[in-house]
Order: structure tokens, then sequence, then C-alpha cells
């Protein structure tokens, strides 16, 4: 698998206060990463060493294997950006706007206005394509600002904090065009919206004072907790009883008893599964439902943040 953004040792150090404190990670191609932190975590301050705007105090950033360095343009037309802040002309249209942004990057007019047209299409701005910008919501700005990030056909697109300031209409319209890009582009978006990373990332790395806590696809992190619960749902309120049990064998970590349900904590869920199927089985107790209950990503997130303090 080719890695479109490679980053070794990075360090950035603002008189004593390190932003980034040796980060390591590696981003596949065509992917969708997210990149989680607590606000004041080190994720802008990374994404501006990747597109050249910071100097690094130490370390490597390679962008679909090219060395990326500070002040020098090189890597401009691989990369695009959507910075947490962006800024528009109001006083322009959208089809202007992408205009002006692409002629930056010398695309030929007939290729920039065929371009133009397809990301208007995509970030469903077509029928405003006209409207003066100043008149836009939020949400219609963030997604132009998407447009304005892949104006130059880029291999990796870097996105902070894209929804943050969204109501939950734009920010699902946003996260919708996001995903729309997987394996098209690379896209490297920072977040600290943990359920919209949930549902699009292939990939995600946390990080705290700049330093990195976790990295690896979604699905191997939910096998990061230890702790895993398991919900019963009891027909009789009399079978608590029946359950009490429980408490004594050493797969169960704690149990919580609350009316008819009850509540398992265990290290170990795969042999409680079985053993609870067998005790339900022996001691005829009807249940109405078996839950066990999903590692969500803040479960995770919390956990390893809190880990780290």
């Amino acid at each position: 698998m080719t890695t479109a953004v490679k980053i070794s040792g990075l360090v950035k150090n603002y008189q004593g206060l390190l932003a980034v404190n040796n980060l390591d990670l590696s981003v596949p191609e065509g992917s969708i990463y997210g990149f989680l932190g607590p606000n004041g975590a080190g994720k802008t301050t990374t994404l501006k060493m990747i597109i050249g705007m910071v100097e690094p105090t130490a370390g490597e950033i390679l962008v679909m294997g090219k060395k990326v360095e500070f002040g020098k343009s090189e890597n401009r037309e691989v990369i695009g950006y959507l910075p947490d802040v962006p800024g528009f002309y109001d006083w322009m249209t959208p089809k202007e706007f992408l205009h002006f942004s692409g002629g930056l990057y010398d695309i030929p007019k007939e290729v920039l206005k065929e371009r133009t047209k397809e990301l208007l299409k995509l970030v469903n701005l077509t029928k405003s394509q006209n409207r003066k910008i100043g008149n836009f919501s939020r949400g219609m700005k963030q997604r132009l600002g998407i447009a304005q990030a892949l104006i130059n056909n880029p291999k990796v697109v870097l996105l902070d904090e894209p929804v943050s300031a969204l109501d939950p209409i734009g920010r699902k319209e946003v996260m919708d065009i996001i995903a729309s890009l997987a394996g098209k582009v690379t896209v490297f978006f920072s977040t600290h919206i943990l359920a919209d990373v949930e549902r699009i990332c292939d990939r995600i790395i946390i990080i705290n004072e700049g330093k990195k806590l976790l990295e690896d696809s979604i699905e191997n992190i939910k096998e990061v907790p230890d702790i895993r619960e398991l919900e019963i749902e009891l027909e009789n309120e009399s079978d608590l009883e029946k359950l009490l049990k429980l408490k004594d064998d050493s797969k169960v970590e704690d149990i919580i008893f609350d009316k008819n349900k009850v509540l398992i904590k265990t290290k170990d869920i795969n042999n409680l599964r079985h053993m609870i199927n067998k005790y339900l089985y022996e001691n005829s107790i009807l249940v109405k439902k078996i839950n066990l209950k999903e590692v969500s990503l803040e479960d995770i997130f919390i956990k390893v943040v809190n880990n780290n303090d």
C-alpha cells in the first residue's frame, strides 16, 4: 500500500512550548484519515507543517514520497488545504472564487472551467454559483472551501476542523462530501467531533499535547478497551436472584442490577458469553434481550487521553 503522508520524529517547539512532540504517523493513499485530539493538542500546527507554512524544529515530512520543505512550493501541486477559519471574498460568486483560486495554480482556462463546474456539483452549489458569497450560510461557505481545496486536483487534501462550527445539517452535508472522496483522493482531516470520524474514517490517530497516543484502523482501535459490557434484559424480575451467583465468577469484573436488567462488565467477553448462555439455559432463565454494548470512539478517546495525563 502506497503511503500518501509520512511523518517521522516531527517536533515543533515554540520558545520552550512543545506544540508537536516527536510525532510519527503514516497515512495510506486513498484513505480517509482522522486526526483526533482535544483543542490545543497540536493538530493545526501539524497540518501547517505538512503544507510548508510552519517550519518544524525537527523531523521529516514526506507527501507522495517528496520531502516537504518550509517556504518552498514543490508540493503545492499535490496538496489541497482548507484552514480552520477559511477566508473568502464576499463580493465574489462561487464560480468567480474557484476561477480565481485555480488561476493561482496556472490551470488552463478550459480545464479550470470544467473543473469548476464539476466541483460546484460535488459540493451542491451549482444553483448558487452566481450568488454573492457574502450572502452564504456558514455551511455553504464551508462546502465552497472544500471545492477550493480540490481545485488543483490534489493527491492529498488537508481539512482543519471542517465541521466544528456547523449546525447538524451543515455538518452532515460536509461529512457526506468528505465520505464521497474515499478512494479518489487521500483525505487527512483534523477534528474533535468523534461521531463524524467513526462514521467515515478508515484509520485514525489520537494525539494530545503534541504526542501520539494511538494510531490504527477504526476496527482495531475498538479492541483497545479492556472492559466490555454485556446487557441482559429478563422476562421475569424474580430471576434476578438467580444471577447473583455470577458475582463470584472470575470472568465478571462487575455486575449491576436495575429492575429486570443486568449489566455485566468483563475483560473476557467471548468466554463470558459462552458461560452466560449455558447458565441461562441450565437455570431456566427467560430473557427478552442480550446485548453486547458496542465500544464507541468516545470511550476510547477518553480512555487514552486520560491515561496520558
